[in-house]
């Protein structure tokens, strides 16, 4: 099942960079091509792209649909499908279901849960399209935004991103829907049948998601306006916005993001970026819930500090935890931050800075796909073989690293 789905996003990218390189406007090499297409299809929403205004729309929407298909990922659409031939698609469903409850199903066949979670995704599309063209975007617009904002993408129309509307309600539009994109779809699926939406707000991860990102939403507007950057209204709408576009793995941003605000508000956003948002949407990063989970483990090391033979276990919600699911989410932490560093000093030692380097690496890494330094507004600069390495980076992430590296390991191949 892991080979599958890693050669299925690999082909994928392989396949989907075609039409860039046989378009004559723009005419892409094969590198910037894949990755284009592995960034869209991973919804990272790095480009390598500039004068996007000037596109032709169809190369404009084949973009947005990138972001659209790898939203829900590449995998759920194939579990629907390759059951019938006979592959094993529970199999793929685990590799693909990112975080540490990977066991939890939503209906007992899974091609039931793949349509139910794409009835769910469609619908959330739609709605979004519906409100951006109300609040004044093109139906053009609306459409492929709608699609790379469900998808936490990032890929726009225009090369200032939602910045090129200039507008406060449409940057609250696109906050709302990111924040919705954020939550595990299985909890909307829960809710949708149970008739009750209190079931999301019942979910622990999503009260601790909540909590973080009204913080650093909070953070963000308060430095926006006492820095003198924006008046009061204005430093809410593009704190609310920016925040979670930023730190959901999202990447749509306001005018003048990286070049006029001030810097510690996108370094705050990019390290915000390895948080995430919930297991089951569509954000990268490493999720909210390990890092609950890391948090209570924190908080019974310092109690059993105090209370040596206390038998304190870590709970989600009213769940105790396995000790096992708890050394896979330190497993994997652990290996993040490796796989971070270590693309990061890659970057560096092609030629980029450390500031144009460490923020390549979060943006590929954690899918969130705008960087800092002279990446901060298209990836152009970067060498082939940076570019080589974010676009394996992306897929890595999408993934979250254990499948990629899994098919490195002998003994894999031996079972």
């Amino acid at each position: 099942g892991f080979v599958v789905v890693v050669a299925f996003w690999v082909l994928l990218s392989l396949l989907g960079a075609i039409p860039f390189v046989l378009a004559e406007h723009p005419h892409m090499r094969v590198v910037d091509a894949v990755f284009e297409t592995a960034s869209g299809l991973t919804t990272t929403g790095a480009t390598i792209l500039s004068d996007l205004d000037a596109l032709p729309k169809a190369i404009l929407y084949y973009r947005a649909q990138l972001n659209l298909l790898g939203g829900m990922g590449i995998v759920v659409l194939a579990v629907a499908l390759l059951p019938m031939l006979g592959v094993g698609g529970m199999q793929l469903y685990k590799a693909e279901t990112p975080g540490p409850m990977k066991d939890e199903k939503l209906t007992p066949r899974i091609t039931e849960t793949a349509k139910n979670l794409w009835v769910i995704y469609f619908g959330l599309n739609i709605a979004c399209a519906l409100a951006f063209w109300a609040a004044g975007m093109s139906p053009f617009d609306a459409v492929c935004h709608s699609f790379s904002t469900l998808a936490l993408g990032g890929f726009s129309t225009h090369d200032a991103s939602i910045g090129y509307f200039h507008s406060l309600p449409i940057e609250l539009i696109s906050g709302m829907f990111t924040l919705i994109a954020a939550v595990n779809f299985a909890l909307f699926f829960m809710a949708w049948r149970r008739r009750s939406l209190w079931l999301v707000f019942q979910d622990a991860e999503f009260q601790f998601f909540l909590v973080v990102i009204g913080g650093i939403v909070a953070l963000t507007c308060a430095y926006l306006y006492f820095s003198g950057t924006f008046p009061l209204v204005d430093s809410l709408v593009h704190g609310f916005f920016q925040s979670l576009s930023i730190v959901t793995s999202n990447g749509h941003t306001s005018a003048g993001y990286s070049a006029d605000w001030p810097f510690f508000v996108p370094l705050l956003l990019l390290l915000g970026s390895f948080f995430g948002g919930c297991v089951g949407s569509t954000c990268g990063g490493i999720k909210a819930v390990r890092f609950l989970l890391l948090y209570k483990q924190s908080v019974r090391e310092i109690r059993l500090l105090i209370r040596p033979t206390a038998q304190i276990a870590v709970k989600l919600g009213d769940r105790p935890m396995q000790e096992r699911v708890m050394q896979a989410v330190w497993g994997f932490y652990y290996l993040y931050i490796f796989c971070y560093c270590a693309l990061s000093l890659a970057l560096v030692a092609t030629g980029l800075d450390l500031v144009t380097a460490f923020g390549s690496a979060a943006a590929g890494l954690n899918n969130m796909g705008v960087g800092l330094g002279d990446t901060a507004s298209n990836f152009s600069p970067l060498s082939d073989i940076a570019t080589v390495l974010m676009t394996m980076a992306m897929i890595v992430g999408r993934l979250e690293v254990f499948p990629v590296l899994l098919l490195f390991h002998p003994d894999f191949w031996k079972g």
